[in-house]
This record gives structure tokens, sequence and C-alpha cells, in this order.
């Protein structure tokens, strides 16, 4: 079995977009059980520990992003799932606000990318900060399995307003983009990586995503 972990707070779902963010949690589950062929299992952050995911057999994790500010969380909410990441070493893919958390379980720090120069016509998620929106390219950095089928710049779904401002230890960074330097981090001898973009939301235009999930899941042994 396979875990996706649903990283949102709850002040999150209470937002206009919270059940449209709750369905696509679904979406992506499948998502996953169809790449990998194993069952996947929804699961809260919160809820999150080594000793359950040992009792489930877990033999994967991967964390949603979250639209809701990381001061938002209470650090004992996430006390478990940082230690699942520290202690388990179980292949883990987290996927925006995902990566932020395993950056910060493996001691990085983050923070928004700054205010906004210019008034937002309407207010969104993170108002008065620095967004990274939109199907954008990425510059890949470097060379590694992971790359494989995706050429030199591929597109992928940014929905962020905070970035890492420090790698872990342990970690490279193989993608950049203006806005966001460390967009892609890697660790040199665990199946653990993060993205601070979005590659679960892959469409038929757009398929790098999938096509970096898959390659992650070969990468990492878990197909």
């Amino acid at each position: 079995m396979i875990v996706f972990i649903d990283n949102e707070h709850e002040s999150g779902y209470a937002q206009p977009w919270g059940e449209k963010l709750m369905a696509a949690r679904v979406r992506i589950k499948y998502r996953l059980e169809d790449l990998s062929g194993d069952t996947c299992l929804i699961m809260r952050y919160n809820k999150v520990t080594p000793e359950l995911l040992t009792a489930i057999k877990a033999r994967a994790l991967f964390i949603s992003g979250n639209s809701a500010n990381p001061d938002d969380y209470d650090p004992k909410d996430q006390k478990g799932l940082k230690a699942a990441l520290l202690e388990k070493r179980l292949p883990a893919f987290g996927f925006c606000g995902g990566h932020q958390v395993m950056a910060e379980a493996y001691g990085a720090t983050l923070a928004p990318i700054g205010p906004l120069e210019e008034p937002e016509e309407e207010i969104t998620f993170a108002p008065g900060l620095k967004k990274e929106m939109g199907y954008k390219p990425v510059q890949l950095l470097g060379k590694h399995p992971l790359f494989e089928g995706l050429g030199s710049n591929p597109i992928f779904r940014h929905a962020h307003s905070w970035e890492l401002k420090t790698l872990p230890e342990g970690f490279i960074n193989l993608a950049a983009t203006e806005i966001t330097a460390l967009q892609m981090m890697v660790h040199e001898s665990l199946p653990l990586m993060g993205t601070q973009f979005h590659p679960e939301y892959y469409t038929d235009e757009h398929p790098a995503g999938r096509i970096l999930i898959e390659n992650f899941m070969k990468w990492s042994g878990i197909t």
C-alpha cells in the first residue's frame, strides 16, 4: 500500500476553494493508484505516525500541497509526519507544501517569496504575497534518472507563494525558475524528493508531471 498524505490545514478547507481541493485529493489518489498499480490510502497530515505506517505496511508516501499559510500549522500536529520522514526511510515525494514540510523536517528554512509589488485585481490565496502561478517551464539542472523523457524545459503547474530559502543537508537541487531557485530537491542517498511545483496536476496538454512521478516510482523502487 502507498499513502497519499493530505497536507491541507483545516483553515484551507474552510476557504471558498476548499471543496475543490478535497475533490482534487481524490483524483490524485486515483492517479497514484493507476501509476503505481497499488492501493493508495488518503491520510490527513495530523494523523500520521511512524507506528501507524508500520501497522498498515505502507511502502511509500506522497505528500500533498496546501493553500494555508505554513505559519497556521501547529508543530505538534506535524510531529508524526516529520518523524516518519526522518525515521521510516520510505520512498517519499512531496508536492509543493509537501516539499516544504519535508525540507523543514530535514532542517531547511522557508519563507514567502516576497511582497506583492502591485495590487491584485481580486483576492486569492496568500493576499499581498508574490506568487508563481500557472503552467510554466522549469529549467532542469544537471543529469538524473528522474529526467528521463522530460526534455530540457518541461512544463509543470505552479501555485505557491512560499519557497525554500535553504536546501536541507544531504539534498541537491535539480530544477529552478526565475522566481524560485529551489524547485526540485532530491536526497543524495535516500529515496526522497520534493518539488515546489505540482507534478500531480498534469494534463494531456502538459504531461510532464505524470512522467516525473512515474520516473520517481521507478527510481525509488515503488514500481
